[in-house]
């Protein structure tokens, strides 16, 4: 007999995901125009500003798996969940650019410490023999986040919603994850103080470093593509109010390949499925950058989608299985802060790419990244992994 995978806990951890990623969502594709209408801010210092949440998020990433690994989680959990959706009152009386980029950097850091203690939650509420398939489906509730998200925001902002509805929406979602939350049982840990002195491979998987720039290279690209995108669209292939449909496409993608995908992360055919996802991915954006009209446009869409939805729930589970069961925050930890890394860099730089030359140049590095990415993976991830993984 199968162990049950939708158990009441997973579901209500699933569900609190995918509200806090619909809030996130919900503010991603609006904030660059946001930004650049309100605050006549120019393209290198939205890129700035918009880069200082992933950096501060990437920043508490370790110690948040310390604390997960370190006290009960579900008391973690809902202290940083409250946290973060505090944060979205923030930006309604932001009325300058540098109370603005304070105050999102500061949501970077609450947004770092609750994906690590809900995907950890996650991870504990799942059957042992359905754990890597668990995670997998756990990640659909993103990628519906990202389905609904940016359409609701775009098509709001398109037309002229004040901004500040848009804050609402998120704060009101984040209120009801924390209510889902609330009502998990979560299982008994013991907690245990580790009296050894602290040490770095306390914060990281020290022993994943080929599988962290693995990550790093092809969020470092997500990074520019789902930042820039909106202004991308629309000041150089002349897409008006696009961004939005793009991203429902993208995230179909997303939810079709972690479902098809789903049987060989099962079967533990992880670097099988990494692989076919990168090959998809380089595809996705050769296709992006180089085919400049709608077709091209919302067709990359569904590829870049294939080839991150075929990727991403392996990559988790890679770092997963290169850890002890004790550690599990950590690993999850040193996942999220590699794609934090790569990401808070692909905005940092894609933005002042954009400033001197164009979006199209920045797009162009972001599919050199993830050629990089792939020749390292084949190369050497991929042997390093299987000779590794404790499971």
């Amino acid at each position: 007999m199968k162990e049950k995978l939708w158990n009441r806990n997973y579901i209500a951890v699933c569900t609190a995901n995918f509200l806090l990623f619909f809030a996130f969502y919900l503010l991603l594709p609006m904030l660059p125009l946001y930004l650049r209408d309100t605050f006549n801010s120019n393209r290198q210092l939205i890129g700035f500003i918009l880069s200082g949440y992933t950096i501060t998020a990437l920043l508490i990433r370790p110690f948040g798996g310390f604390i997960v690994d370190s006290f009960p989680r579900k008391q973690v959990l809902l202290i940083c969940y409250f946290l973060f959706l505090i944060f979205f009152a923030g930006y309604i009386v932001a009325g300058t650019v540098l109370l603005f980029a304070i105050i999102r950097s500061l949501h970077g850091l609450a947004f770092g410490a609750v994906t690590v203690a809900n995907s950890t939650m996650a991870i504990d509420v799942l059957p042992s023999s359905r754990r890597n398939e668990g995670i997998g489906y756990y990640g659909v509730s993103n990628n519906l986040a990202m389905a609904i998200g940016p359409s609701i925001s775009m098509y709001l902002y398109d037309h002229h919603f004040d901004a500040n509805i848009v804050f609402i929406i998120s704060l009101v979602a984040a209120a009801i994850g924390l209510a889902c939350n609330a009502s998990i049982k979560a299982p008994a840990k013991e907690i245990t103080i580790n009296k050894q002195p602290i040490s770095l491979d306390r914060f990281i998987l020290t022993n994943a470093t080929p599988e962290v720039l693995m990550v790093v290279f092809f969020s470092f690209a997500y990074g520019i593509l789902s930042t820039y995108l909106a202004i991308y669209g629309k000041d150089e292939i002349g897409i008006e109010n696009g961004s939005g449909l793009f991203f429902t496409i993208l995230a179909i993608g997303l939810i079709s390949a972690r479902i098809f995908s789903a049987q060989w992360v099962k079967r533990g055919l992880l670097t099988l499925n990494i692989g076919t996802g990168m090959i998809i991915t380089i595809l996705g954006y050769i296709i992006f950058i180089f085919w400049c009209n709608e077709v091209g446009f919302y067709l990359s869409a569904a590829i870049l989608g294939a080839g991150y939805g075929a990727m991403c729930p392996s990559f988790q589970a890679v770092f997963i299985n290169l850890a002890h069961n004790n550690r599990r925050g950590t690993a999850n930890s040193t996942y999220l802060t590699s794609w934090d890394l790569g990401l808070g860099i692909g905005v940092l730089v894609g933005g002042a790419i954009a400033q001197r030359l164009s979006y199209h140049d920045a797009y162009i590095i972001a599919l050199a990244m993830c050629i990089i990415g792939a020749i390292h993976f084949f190369i050497h991830t991929a042997s390093h992994f299987n000779q590794n993984k404790l499971r």
